[in-house]
């Protein structure tokens, strides 16, 4: 589905592997709506410790807290975790679209609440599923498997860190997993980290 309306004021923007889209504390004037890639959302608490809130792809919105009455900072950090394109909405315009575009703002809300059910959904992966299904899941949602069209089997060279802090959870845990899911062929590497559509049996099975 095509969020934004053609004639909405915008401009594209292109983010490397790694690369920071915005920091917490930062100013929050603008919308990104995601068209290729993955982006990390996260937040930092008052004693530097980073949490992994969730994972955004192609047809999400980021930043979108910009357009509430609350704080005109980021409360979160956004950064790509691959290459990542994605539109950038003044958020002065978002606010015109809104108001003027009814079947924009129809979609927008549809949008949203669909993201909270993800969110909740992520929550509820944290607090009941083991380190095992969260590494699968976080991995199957880098393929971009269940998305329409054929997933991204080859997602590039994604960091252990990088997958510890999504998963919540350590590095030497995440590497043996990781080994695990490459001697059991639902992983291999070749030029970068392919996955395979199998790695869904390890979040189907209870």
């Amino acid at each position: 589905m095509q969020l934004a309306p053609a004639h909405l004021e915008k401009k594209s923007v292109q983010f490397a592997q790694g690369e920071t889209i915005f920091r917490q504390g930062d100013l929050a004037d603008s919308v990104f709506l995601i068209q290729q890639g993955v982006v990390k959302i996260s937040i930092v608490n008052e004693k530097g410790k980073e949490a992994v809130i969730t994972l955004l792809e192609a047809g999400d919105f980021v930043g979108e807290n910009c357009i509430s009455n609350g704080s005109p900072v980021r409360i979160t950090s956004a950064s790509a975790i691959k290459p990542t394109t994605a539109l950038v909405i003044q958020k002065k315009e978002m606010f015109r679209a809104l108001h003027e575009e009814k079947d924009f703002a129809d979609r927008f809300i549809a949008y949203m609440l669909k993201r909270n059910l993800k969110v909740e959904s992520d929550l509820v992966d944290q607090l009941f599923n083991s380190t095992e299904k969260r590494l699968a899941r976080a991995l199957l949602l880098l393929a971009q498997y269940g998305k329409d069209g054929k997933p991204e089997t080859t997602v590039g060279n994604i960091s252990q860190e990088t997958l510890a802090e999504l998963v919540g959870t350590t590095r030497s845990r995440v590497n043996f997993f990781m080994n695990k899911f490459r001697k059991l062929g639902f992983i291999h590497y070749n030029g970068g980290m392919q996955i395979h559509s199998s790695l869904l049996n390890v979040v189907l099975h209870d």
